[in-house]
């Protein structure tokens, strides 16, 4: 289980490559064709659904590395303090910061939890559970489209050497050329 602000627990994780990996993550997230071509919300909460949905797949690839859990818990470690800063710069005073994190962190392991169990069902559960969590239940065509990408995304992921996962040399597939359809 992955826990909020335990980086002083895993000092030998590098810095600079959970900013590389996170970075990497944040960047996909806001790719321009998940909004436009598959209709995600251009919102802040469609790109936190989108970002949430980037983060799970590399905590997945990362788990069975070697070294993978140290890293994967630095890496949700960047994740909860990028959204508390996030937090702090849209105004959310200290005292509704924790309650707002709390809710981050339900959303997270719902959706990660979903995603598991969907991802083992197979594509048809995979597209249901993204267009529950990313769609709200709009455009189902969009959803298949974003669990093939997913799809991709994760055997892309699963291909690359532990190295170079953990080392973060390494990109993500492009969104409508892995979800096979026209841009």
């Amino acid at each position: 289980m992955l826990w909020p602000f335990n980086r002083f627990r895993n000092p030998a994780v590098p810095r600079g490559t959970i900013e590389a990996i996170y970075g990497m993550i944040v960047a996909q997230a806001r790719e321009p064709a998940f909004y436009a071509d598959l209709h995600v919300r251009d919102t802040v909460n469609g790109r936190f659904d989108l970002l949430i949905l980037h983060l799970w797949l590399v905590l997945r690839r990362l788990q069975p590395a070697p070294g993978g859990s140290g890293l994967s818990q630095a890496l949700f470690d960047r994740f909860c303090a990028d959204m508390d800063d996030n937090l702090r710069e849209m105004g959310v005073g200290d005292l509704t910061v924790p309650k707002r994190m709390q809710a981050f962190g339900e959303a997270f392991y719902g959706r990660t939890s979903a995603y598991d169990l969907a991802f083992e069902a197979g594509d048809e559960a995979l597209a249901q559970a993204l267009s529950r969590n990313v769609f709200n239940g709009e455009f189902p065509e969009s959803a298949k489209l974003l669990a093939a990408y997913v799809r991709q995304t994760s055997d892309a992921l699963k291909a690359l050497d532990d190295a170079v996962i953990t080392g973060g040399s390494w990109s993500f597939p492009k969104p409508m050329v892995a979800a096979g359809a026209s841009a």
